[in-house]
């Protein structure tokens, strides 16, 4: 992950309301079917239902394990975020060079449900210092979680990867 692809977390604010600044230390991958999350792109909450496939792209030599967290900072609206951020997934103790479904889930999948507005969903990837994350269990709500917070109070320390789409509500077919 090249320095550049911090660029687009800045701009569209990633990085302060989510995340503080951090240098890439691992290259992931995130696809919902065949299509990937790429920083800014759009995805319809349709076609994000069901958990993605998400790669950690290094290979397996070495007994390091991560951490993944999924938010929405824009809950419920981008213009009033009064439950920022909202919890979508957890997955713990994923072994580097795997897949998401090679860790323990923390909290299960939720997919994007934007009732107003355009919404970033944003995946977080640390590095665990510690094998296991032992005592990690499930916070108490999804709403008003902070990704800050719980990296602190696991010792996961700054980020080394992040990625984000954006979302809306779709329309609803209209009865005649």
């Amino acid at each position: 992950m090249a320095r550049s692809s911090i660029e687009p977390l800045v701009v569209e604010k990633v990085i302060g309301d989510v995340l503080d600044m951090f240098t890439p230390a691992a290259n992931f991958t995130v696809h919902y079917a065949s299509k990937q999350v790429a920083n800014g792109c759009e995805i319809k909450p349709s076609a994000a239902v069901d958990r993605p496939s998400v790669q950690i792209l290094r290979p397996r030599v070495s007994t390091c394990f991560y951490t993944l967290v999924m938010v929405d900072p824009d809950a419920p609206s981008p213009s009033e975020p009064t439950s920022r951020e909202w919890l979508h997934w957890i997955v713990v103790d994923i072994p580097e060079g795997s897949d998401a479904t090679k860790g323990k889930e923390l909290v299960p999948y939720m997919g994007p449900r934007p009732p107003t507005g355009i919404h970033r969903y944003i995946f977080v990837l640390f590095k665990q210092k510690h094998a296991m994350m032992v005592g990690c269990g499930a916070p108490d709500a999804r709403g008003n979680f902070s990704t800050r917070q719980f990296a602190a109070q696991f010792e996961l320390g700054p980020p080394v990867a992040a990625v984000y789409f954006n979302s809306q509500k779709e329309p609803t077919a209209k009865k005649r």
